[in-house]
């Protein structure tokens, strides 16, 4: 059976992907689909975009389709970014360096955020679409300087709880292991594999 992955992002492809080897499913992106133009996210909140995503995926593939949004919330700051993450500035730098200038002289009690992703899968039927959801949260501080190299976005100034480094510093398979995105999608797989009665 095949899915398709709203996404056009190698490194989420690769994630997924290394997540269903073990099972019989042929994982496709939007890469094998160049003909669905751009996606415009206008929901305004995570639910909502996930929901565009998978649900205009699913219409022009007419195959089950997986998509995700998600983004950094800080309490001090009402929540934001939020779902306008990605677009609160133009590189990660200038995201991180807005960020941080929100939170100047700021205490670390006030310094709360969580990452949170909600995926979502659409999968057509003859009279309407079957729709799954799924959230990941992983709670955590914001830095006052950006540590590390690895990762992206707002990964260099995030501290997750229960460690003393950044997203940044702990690596990938630190990150994939707690992360919102993970939990999010291991949650995900468990939906797929009792929906289509797969075996390993």
């Amino acid at each position: 059976m095949k899915i398709v992955l709203a996404t056009r992002n190698d490194g989420k492809l690769k994630e997924i992907k290394y997540k269903l080897e073990k099972y019989a499913i042929i994982l496709e992106s939007l890469q094998d689909y160049t003909r669905i133009p751009e996606i415009m996210e206008t929901g305004k909140t995570f639910t909502e975009n996930a929901l565009i995503k998978a649900r205009t995926v699913a219409k022009w593939t007419n195959l089950p389709a997986v998509a995700d949004d998600s983004g950094l919330e800080i309490d001090y700051l009402g929540k934001k970014p939020g779902v306008y993450s990605a677009r609160w500035g133009k590189t990660d730098r200038q995201r991180i360096e807005k960020v941080l200038a929100a939170l100047k002289n700021t205490n670390n009690e006030q310094r709360s955020a969580r990452f949170v992703c909600v995926m979502s899968m659409v999968v057509p039927a003859k009279n309407d679409q079957k729709v799954f959801l799924t959230e990941g949260l992983c709670s955590g501080k914001i830095t006052l300087v950006p540590q590390g190299t690895s990762g992206f976005g707002y990964d260099p100034i995030f501290i997750p709880d229960g460690y003393d480094k950044t997203f940044a510093q702990l690596g990938e398979t630190v990150k994939n292991a707690i992360s919102h995105r993970a939990i999010a999608l291991d949650r995900m797989i468990q939906i797929i594999i009792e929906h289509y009665k797969l075996n390993k």
